[in-house]
């Protein structure tokens, strides 16, 4: 189930797997060691029953090795390219193997369908992600059993509706269309779903449950192509291996749309990051300049004696608070604000469409809900609390702070000194008399 690093050598973690007292999951909370033995054990449990349940027939066998082939193939092709798609990704938990195992879904047994899984997710930790540090095998194996839970899940609806595989599919008509529908929609949920319990107990972000857009739209194409993959094997076996390369510009064209998001994105809070800031401030600035009516906002916030968090606390902790202060400031605008990390302890934030007085009231806002943050961490004894949080935050209103992206930081950055200077705590105008 888990072992030594996936960084390390070979013989390291061979002599991780065979002690499971050094098995990372130990070291997690015991409600998600209790997750990972029940979703695995459910696997386990209908794998075995329904090899005991369901015959398998040497066509089977043949259409398991075909989609255990082409899934090596495909992951070794797109090793390099999944490696980094899972560095900027966090959602791990999607990936392309669903090619494979929704076609395994449509036209395998259950426990073919469960072996197949095993042999793609092996692969998939012993050569495509062997270097990523971030993803332990405990984690690896979880996932695995999601996939088959998930697999079984939309096996089950399948048979309910009287569709079993995609061979009956195909003389079924508009039923045999409407329930293989079913089953990827059943896939896509469940695939979801069952990943929430795992996110919601190590307290990872809503993002990690939904994943980006490229990441659904990725796991959408994959079981469209899984399902091209099934009908393609039920009909002309011999084209199978020509869903090999459409997959691999899909898997490049979604690892180039990730890069440009994370090159926006401050990787410590999941805001903006400065370039990714000025580029939708910029853009709100031209929209603005083609409306006479149209003003926006501009707010810097800084966080008061934010090095004596650091100091007192430690880096680790400072970071936590940081994390803390980014949630609450989105939570205190609206939608379609941006919110950006402006460097350490920094914050901006663009308000779109939105008067003087509104801006005052959404800073006041900002300060308010920092003020009152309870942020905990664990320092390795107990779990510590940091409170007594507060922040200074300087306004400018385009277009009486300036009338270009600069000059509106420029009158933001005064009118926050001017708070720091006037006793910290609190919202000042940069547009307002000093």
């Amino acid at each position: 189930m888990d072992g030594a690093h996936p960084a390390e050598p070979r013989a390291g973690r061979i002599r991780g797997v065979l002690r499971p007292a050094r098995w990372t999951l130990w070291q997690q909370r015991s409600s998600l060691v209790f997750y990972c033995f029940l979703v695995e054990s459910v696997a386990l449990v209908a794998t075995v029953w329904t090899a005991a349940a369901v015959p398998v027939r040497p066509w089977d066998l043949a259409v398991f090795g075909v989609l255990a082939g082409l899934g090596v193939l495909q992951a070794e092709l797109g090793r390099k390219i999944e490696r980094v798609r899972r560095l900027v990704s966090d959602t791990p938990h999607i990936n392309l193997t669903s090619v494979w195992t929704f076609a395994g879904v449509l036209l395998l047994p259950p426990a073919l369908v469960a072996a197949l899984v095993a042999v793609l997710y092996v692969h998939l930790a012993t050569r495509s992600l062997a270097r990523i540090k971030r993803v332990p095998p405990f984690r690896m194996t979880l996932n695995a059993s999601l996939v088959v839970v998930t697999c079984y899940a939309a096996e089950f609806l399948l048979s309910r509706l009287g569709v079993p595989d995609m061979y009956t599919a195909l003389t079924a008509g508009w039923r045999g269309v409407t329930a293989i529908t079913f089953a990827a929609v059943t896939y896509f949920l469940v695939s979801a779903i069952t990943i929430l319990p795992a996110l919601t107990i190590t307290k990872r972000s809503i993002k990690a449950f939904f994943g980006g857009l490229g990441d659904n739209l990725l796991e959408v194409a994959t079981l469209c192509l899984g399902l091209l993959t099934a009908l393609t094997l039920a009909t002309l076996p011999a084209l199978a291996v020509a869903i090999v390369p459409p997959l691999l510009v899909l898997h490049r064209a979604v690892l180039i749309k990730q890069l440009e998001i994370a090159a926006t994105t401050d990787e410590k809070t999941g805001l903006f990051n400065t370039t990714g800031w000025h580029l939708l401030a910029s853009r709100e600035l031209a929209r603005a300049q083609r409306s006479t009516r149209s003003t926006f906002g501009v707010l810097m916030i800084d966080l008061d004696y934010f090095k004596l968090i650091n100091d007192e606390h430690g880096h680790l902790a400072g970071d936590t608070v940081l994390r803390a202060v980014a949630a609450a400031i989105k939570s205190a605008v609206r939608d379609y604000d941006s919110v950006g990390r402006f460097g350490g302890e920094e914050f901006v934030v663009l308000l779109p469409d939105i008067g003087p007085a509104a801006v005052l009231a959404v800073a006041e806002r900002i300060r308010s809900a920092i003020e009152t943050l309870k942020v905990e961490y664990e320092d390795g004894v107990s779990v510590r609390v940091i409170d007594a949080l507060s922040a200074s935050i300087g306004v400018a209103t385009y277009p009486d702070g300036g009338t270009a992206v600069d000059r509106l930081l420029q009158a933001a950055d005064k009118a926050l000194y001017r708070a720091k200077d006037a006793g910290r705590n609190q919202v000042v105008d940069g547009t307002a008399p000093a």
